[in-house]
């Protein structure tokens, strides 16, 4: 690791908030020595709590963003902000910044405002949010809200790296049915109806209850939590209702650690996340060692010319990597 950057985590380590953003943009950068970065801030890792929102465009996630962080402060405890927002397809930066919505916290201490660019990576979080939310935590966060990209009904890839999963939902999100189709259902640990004020609101929230009990009864045997997903409605430009969210994440919060699930979790959270990395890095290696130069491209030669067939090619890159074949 260069010398900037182990100067930069000992900054952040001490509670300095421009080296946690230059880190953060070496990471979004994946600029060479991040790896080492990670392995500094380790073991300063794993207290922070992480609530995932997501939900479709115009639910008012960000503007339950920063009601919940007035409610989190309140109590005194410090927040990070991760809004993942799309690409810019001319500078590559977040279009929308979601910033704007909650500037009011942009001089308060003990909030840490960040907006990241998908920068192509499907199911609404960016590649690097996974290292960014380890960043926070080192840092000493109490509390971590990642607000997902409103790109529709796939976005459900915060469930991999949040402890609570809230699902934003507005009356005018269409029939419920679609949101099970989504998989929503097993996705949320808390379903909101943010304004509901709106008409539809009341026939919405009555569907979710019967479809969330339904699938509960299904699920009963495979379930990992005795919980009961609870469905909220919430005005979030009014601030109503959003203390009963911050009760029934702390609830959740609560029935986690009570039966020991939220290690668990976070135990199955980190051997994905290897897996992640393992395969990431051996398809960097690969496409070298099949591009021009590369130690594979006679092997791709060969087989583009049909003077060798795949399966051939397939044992001879498993040699070049020393990877065993699967059992008979």
């Amino acid at each position: 690791m260069s010398e900037t950057a182990t100067a930069l985590v000992d900054r952040m380590l001490e509670g300095d908030g421009r080296a946690l953003a230059r880190l953060i943009t070496l990471v979004e950068n994946r600029t060479p020595g991040v790896s080492e970065v990670m392995r500094r801030i380790h073991g300063r890792t794993g207290r922070a709590y992480t609530v995932g929102l997501t939900g479709p465009p115009g639910a008012g996630k960000s503007t339950l963003v920063d009601r919940l962080t007035v409610a989190v402060r309140k109590g005194g405890e410090t927040v990070g902000i991760v809004a993942v927002d799309p690409t810019s397809p001319y500078t590559g930066g977040a279009v929308f910044g979601d910033r704007i919505r909650i500037q009011a916290h942009t001089l308060d201490p003990g909030v840490f405002i960040r907006s990241m660019a998908t920068r192509g990576s499907q199911g609404g979080l960016a590649r690097a949010t996974a290292d960014v939310l380890r960043l926070l935590d080192a840092f000493g966060l109490a509390w971590v809200l990642v607000e997902t990209v409103g790109v529709g009904q796939t976005e459900l890839d915060v469930v991999k790296l949040a402890d609570t999963t809230v699902v934003v939902l507005v009356p005018e999100s269409g029939d419920a049915i679609q949101t099970m189709k989504a998989g929503l259902l097993e996705a949320a640990d808390i379903f909101v109806v943010n304004k509901a004020d709106r008409e539809g609101a009341q026939r919405l929230l009555t569907e979710l209850r019967s479809m969330v009990h339904i699938h509960r009864e299904g699920q009963q045997a495979s379930r990992d939590l005795d919980w009961e997903v609870p469905i909220l409605a919430t005005e979030a430009a009014n601030g109503a209702g959003v203390d009963e969210l911050l009760g029934a994440i702390g609830r959740h919060r609560a029935a986690l650690s009570a039966g020991g699930r939220l290690e668990t979790r976070r135990q199955a959270r980190r051997v994905r996340e290897l897996r992640t990395l393992l395969l990431t890095e051996l398809r960097r290696e690969l496409d070298q060692a099949l591009g021009p130069g590369g130690a594979l491209e006679p092997l791709l030669q060969e087989v583009e010319a049909g003077r060798l067939d795949p399966y051939a090619a397939i044992e001879a890159v498993r040699e070049r990597f020393r990877v065993a074949p699967p059992p008979a």
